[in-house]
């Protein structure tokens, strides 16, 4: 299918199967472990056990690739996403750069394992400045960053660690594909978590990466077969289904996101607002430059730790909850997770609810 189609055809059609006369709209989950083999042997190309592959995996595979631009690989979660790529790609005495004010677990990971091998972690914040990238195998982005939300020019990072050596990875989990595609922006590898906003209804764990490099694809297909890494076929078949919906559900989420980000920079029991499509926002030329879409994830600082928490008792439609994307609107105090955050500070996910209802909302929640 080509770029020309719009996001919402691009969701609906992307990677699915030819039709045939009597088979389903949408074809159902593949449930296998072994499958038939030719009494002759296995065949290349022919599918005989789940771990290393499974159709509608591939469907799903097929899907995200033609949305992120590069050849997909689907993982059981985006933490053994980040982690295929991670060990795919590190070697001892490696350096990896990684964000000082991204996904904490990924800093976790670097310090409890990758630091056991003789990998060197070195942090960056997401807006930099970066420091010199000599010497260094692999540069970690997230843009923009969770729970930041800065936004780093992803084209002017990628040529100069280019330029000294280094691949680029970037989670695009926030954004989305329909909000930036880092491949064509200069990344060698674009990976999120599918829990998030591409699936959408806070139902399931998935993962994935994508890159054009047929290097790195076939080491990370190994890795992933070798460690066993792989979505259940069920799940595949939910977020393909939901992908179906993406676009409206963004479309949906980004518009009010930028009406309850001026409204609560306006309010005076909220100290701070972070939103990269606001005006004004740290971020805001870069994400305007870089971004087709802005998420609809925004952070907001409130006094204290008992003001986040009165916050979140009093409003109906926030429901507290550490993920984001759902159709739900949540939230979250990111400190206690151990995020570099105020203690105050309270991460976003917009969902699809009336906005006039989340602004009558937050106006008594905030009546504090």
């Amino acid at each position: 299918m080509g770029d020309h189609l719009g996001d919402s055809t691009l969701c609906v059609h992307a990677g699915q199967p030819a039709a045939v006369p009597g088979q389903p709209l949408m074809p159902g989950p593949v449930f296998a472990a072994p499958y038939h083999l030719d009494p002759a042997g296995w065949q290349p190309g022919v599918d005989g056990y789940g771990r290393g592959d499974n159709p509608t995996r591939r469907v799903l595979e097929a899907a995200l690739g033609e949305l992120e631009g590069g050849d997909t690989l689907a993982f059981a979660s985006g933490q053994a996403a980040v982690t295929a790529v991670l060990l795919s790609v590190l070697r001892p005495g490696d350096t990896v750069m990684v964000p000082s004010d991204g996904y904490y677990n990924v800093r976790t990971f670097g310090e409890q394992f990758l630091a056991g091998l003789q990998v060197t972690i070195v942090e960056a914040p997401t807006a930099g400045p970066y420091p010199s990238f000599d010497g260094v195998r692999l540069v970690l982005l997230e843009t923009p960053a969770n729970p930041s939300l800065d936004v780093v020019d992803i084209a002017d990072v990628a040529a100069r660690a280019h330029a000294a050596g280094a691949l680029v990875a970037v989670d695009n989990t926030a954004a989305t594909p329909l909000g930036q595609r880092p491949l064509d922006l200069g990344a060698d590898v674009s990976f999120a978590s599918g829990s998030k906003a591409i699936s959408g209804h806070s139902d399931l764990l998935i993962g994935y990466v994508s890159t054009r490099n047929a290097e790195l694809l076939a080491t990370m297909t190994s890795w992933r077969t070798l460690s066993g890494a792989i979505p259940a076929p069920f799940d595949c078949w939910l977020a393909r289904r939901s992908m179906s919906t993406l676009d409206l559900r963004l479309r949906q989420q980004s518009a009010t996101a930028a009406t309850l980000a001026a409204y609560l920079s306006q309010h005076p029991g909220v100290r701070a607002v972070r939103w990269p499509g606001l005006p004004g926002d740290p971020s805001f030329e870069v994400a305007k430059r870089q971004m087709r879409r802005i998420p609809g994830l925004l952070g907001f600082e409130l006094p204290s730790v008992e003001h986040a928490a009165e916050f979140l008792r009093k409003a109906e439609f926030v429901a507290a909850a550490t993920s984001f994307g759902g159709t739900h609107t949540s939230a979250d105090r990111r400190a206690q997770w151990g995020d570099r955050t105020a203690p105050g500070f309270i991460r976003l996910s917009v969902g699809i609810e009336d906005e006039a209802d989340l602004i009558r909302d937050f106006g008594r929640a905030l009546q504090l």
